[in-house]
């Protein structure tokens, strides 16, 4: 029998209640849907200053992917860590970074998070226990596991947490991670956001199996696939997949099912997608659409509130996109440094 599970409709109790309901209070749902603001007017708004010539480069937006993000991440602590993508700038927000510093990281100025010398695809918070995006397709997957092993051998009782897209799967990163995170049952939860592509392929063209969750019994562990468009079902399966790597129970493959509005890159000219599929998902699967109608059903917040949210993220991008500008470039004499750690 496959390891894989199928997540659908969160589990209700009595009161008729979806899973982070009965976990979370009010004011941590209510700040969850303001990440998922957050994450898109951000990505909006780095989308919107690279057009202007404000940001070189390339950068790699997750617009439509929000509830990813926020959901895994929803019941994670700054100790607990995570190795994001080259689409990874809602994971950095999800795990608590500051939009003005990352807005300066974008710009290349020294207040960024990595002095200007990363850019989109580098940015790390260890405070926050963002270990860093990486611009490698699967690069983060050895370095959770070796991570993990840390939190193992030094009993922090910390989970680590890999993301990575449906393309890294067919990676050889992606297997050996897998193998030996489980023969040594580490705390590690590998979590792939399935957005239906790897650059221009389809997954379906690149991956022998259906799911991608399915090559979890290779590896003994348990195999999860969710609607990555509702908050609620990410949380619930990364609530599981986390009591499981606390226990000492070893490692979890949770698939997220969901969808990028925009191309793979701001080079991509999105000629392998129709009109008619982008519209259907962003119409008909948006995911803090979905959230915000979820919130309001269960009394949690009303259409000022959401207003409310809204108005002050976009304070907060406005602020954010203001700091990165008056901020200073770095200076040719500081070229060398920063790149490295000092040793002691």
């Amino acid at each position: 029998m496959s390891a894989t599970a199928k997540k659908g409709a969160a589990k209700n109790d009595g009161a008729n209640q979806p899973f982070i309901y009965r976990h979370y209070d009010q004011e941590k749902l209510r700040d969850a849907l303001r990440k998922m603001y957050l994450i898109r007017q951000f990505e909006e708004g780095a989308e919107e200053s690279y057009m202007r010539g404000l940001i070189h480069g390339t950068m790699h937006l997750s617009i439509g992917q929000e509830a990813s993000a926020v959901g895994i991440c929803l019941g994670l602590s700054d100790e607990d860590q995570i190795t994001s993508t080259h689409r990874g700038h809602g994971h950095c927000i999800a795990k608590g970074a500051d939009v003005s510093r990352m807005f300066a990281e974008f710009f290349g100025k020294t207040t960024g998070y990595c002095r200007g010398r990363g850019g989109s695809m580098h940015i790390a918070d260890v405070s926050t226990g963002n270990l860093g995006a990486n611009g490698i397709v699967g690069g983060g997957l050895p370095i959770a596991v070796g991570a993990a092993l840390t939190a193992k051998k030094m009993k922090t009782g910390n989970v680590v947490v890999c993301f990575f897209g449906d393309g890294a799967n067919n990676e050889g990163a992606f297997h050996e991670a897998l193998n030996m995170a489980a023969i040594w049952k580490l705390p590690v939860v590998f979590v792939c956001e399935n957005n239906g592509y790897g650059m221009s392929t389809s997954v379906a063209r690149a991956t022998a199996v259906p799911n991608i969750a399915d090559r979890a019994s290779a590896y003994a562990m348990p195999g999860v696939i969710v609607d990555g468009n509702v908050v609620s079902d990410v949380a619930e399966a990364m609530h599981e997949a986390t009591e499981r790597a606390r226990n000492g129970e070893g490692p979890t493959l949770i698939e997220c099912k969901t969808y990028r509005y925009r191309g793979h890159s701001k080079s991509d000219r999105n000629r392998y997608r129709t009109k008619e599929e982008i519209e259907e998902w962003m119409t008909e699967r948006d995911p803090i659409e979905a959230f915000e109608s979820q919130l309001m059903e269960f009394g949690v917040i009303d259409q000022k509130g959401i207003e409310d949210i809204r108005e002050s993220v976009r304070k907060e991008i406005e602020a954010g996109i203001e700091f990165a500008k008056e901020s200073p470039m770095p200076e040719v004499a500081n070229l060398e440094k920063y790149v490295y750690t000092e040793q002691a």
